[in-house]
Formats: C-alpha cells, structure tokens, sequence
C-alpha cells in the first residue's frame, strides 16, 4: 500500500510548507542578517540534533564520524545555501530571489544527469518549465533588483541542486548529521558580524521558531523525501515555495497580492499538483 514515490512527494510538500514561512520570519524579526542567521541556524541546528537522537538514538552521535566526503560535501553545501538564502533576501529584492530560486528543478535536473545520468521525465520538463512561467509572471521581471544579491540566489540555487543530487546519490547518507553540521558552522561563520542590539525576548522567540519550522522541520522532511525522489521532482516540489511564501504573508501582514501575483501563483500550483497527479497515476519502477 505504501509507495515510496507518493511518501517521498508527500514528505518534500511538508518540507516545502515548513520552507515557505520564511518570509513571515523574515518580515517580523527587525534585526540584522548576520544575527538573524546566527540565532536561527543556532535553533535550528538544537532541534536537528535533538531530531537526530530521536530517530537514531545514541547511534546518531556516531553518524557524525561516517559522514565521509559525501557528507562533509553535504555539510558544506547545505551551509552555503543558508548563507546564500537568507543574504540574498537582504540584498536584493523578494522579487529576484523569487525569480531564481524558480530555477531549482532545472539546475537539479542538469546537475541530476551530469552526475547520476538521470534522464528527467517529459512531464517533470514540462511541468518545471510552466512554474518557471507562473515565477515570472507573479514576480515580474523588473530592474529593481541589485546584482550582489542576485550572485548570492544563484549561488544558493547552485548549493540546492547540490544537496538534491547528493541525497539522491548517497541515499544511506547521514543526512541528518550532515545538516546539523551545517546549521552549526554556518551561523557561527556569523558570530563576529552579529550583533545584540535589538535582542528582545519576543525577538529569540520568533528567531527561535524561525530556526525550528522552518530549518529544522523543512530539513528533516526534506532528507527523507529527497532520497527517494529523483532530483528534478524534488527541485519542482520545491518551486512551490515561490507562490505560498507571498501567500502566507499576504495572510499574516494584510498584503493584497496583486494580478499578476494571484495569476503566476496559481500557474505555479497548477504545475505542481498536475505533476503529482502523473506521478500518482504512473506504475512503481
């Protein structure tokens, strides 16, 4: 009854939820970058770790010394991204990260056959391409972004695809390990950049649930998805972080999405859950 295709689709749809609330954080936390990084990536790695003994047990302290290179690879990759993400969003406008980040299934899907000689299916092609078309047109293709940030999305694309064709090829792979790694060398990359002006109670407590929905619970679903899907389904599951992260905060902050938001959002779901429908309906390999 179970099919591991359906759960993994399953498991990579909640990590995308979890991943989508990053723009109410981001929103509602008036700090700097670097204290933002630090104090959620300090969150989120607790909460891998405390994940991690849960699912694992003591055996779990022991995966951190079989990572090998393809976990340190991970590690590193997956702390890049956090860097990447959270100062792009900084530095240039919601629009272009939004833009690039559409682009995930394809560097995933080329990355996918460069490394594993995975031929991504027509319909994951087909769909990738129209939620590409639904991100440009809900955010636009305005001038208004600045080039910094738009090499620091492309590089968290870049680290993305990365980690997506990593899991996949290493499916044994200490993910979990490798991630709270990551969540713990990246924000004290931070630490001197940081800062404790504006630290307030009601602040640790947004930066912490930052850290623990949307690092630890979207990266905890998103290594046990992404294992036992192909890396072109995973970056396209992904693309629907691009409309729900607006929608949430339209929701939350009052924000009226415009025209073209509502019409290049529902193109982005009607690719999606289109995809999942043929996924559903194909035969177990």
């Amino acid at each position: 009854m179970t099919d591991p295709r359906r759960t993994a689709l399953a498991l990579l749809f909640g990590a995308t939820l979890a991943w989508s609330t990053s723009g109410l954080f981001a929103r509602a936390i008036p700090l700097d970058t670097a204290t933002v990084i630090l104090w959620r990536g300090l969150f989120g790695a607790a909460g891998l770790l405390v994940t991690l003994l849960a699912l694992r047990g003591w055996q779990g302290i022991r995966d951190f010394a079989h990572l090998g290179w393809a976990g340190w690879l991970y590690a590193l990759c997956s702390g890049l991204g956090m860097l990447f993400f959270v100062g792009s969003l900084k530095a240039t406008t919601i629009a272009h990260v939004a833009i690039i980040y559409a682009t995930v299934p394809f560097a995933a899907a080329g990355l996918g056959w460069l490394v594993l000689r995975e031929v991504p299916s027509r319909a994951a092609m087909l769909a990738s391409a129209l939620a590409l078309t639904g991100s440009v047109t809900m955010v636009g293709l305005g001038g208004d972004g600045r080039w910094q940030g738009d090499l620091m999305a492309l590089g968290m694309v870049a680290a993305m695809a990365a980690i997506i064709v990593i899991a996949r090829a290493r499916p044994q792979l200490p993910a979990l390990a490798a991630g709270t790694v990551s969540a713990i060398w990246a924000p004290l990359a931070c630490l001197p950049f940081a800062s404790l002006d504006g630290i307030t109670v009601e602040n640790v407590a947004l930066m912490a649930g930052f850290g623990l929905i949307n690092s630890t619970l979207g990266f905890a679903l998103f290594v046990f998805g992404s294992r036992h899907a192909a890396p072109v389904v995973t970056g396209l599951m992904g693309a629907l972080e691009t409309p729900l992260t607006p929608l949430w905060v339209w929701l939350a902050f009052a924000e009226t999405p415009t025209p073209a938001t509502l019409a290049g959002g529902g193109l982005v779901l009607l690719a999606v859950c289109w995809f999942i429908l043929q996924e559903s309906r194909r035969p177990s390999s």
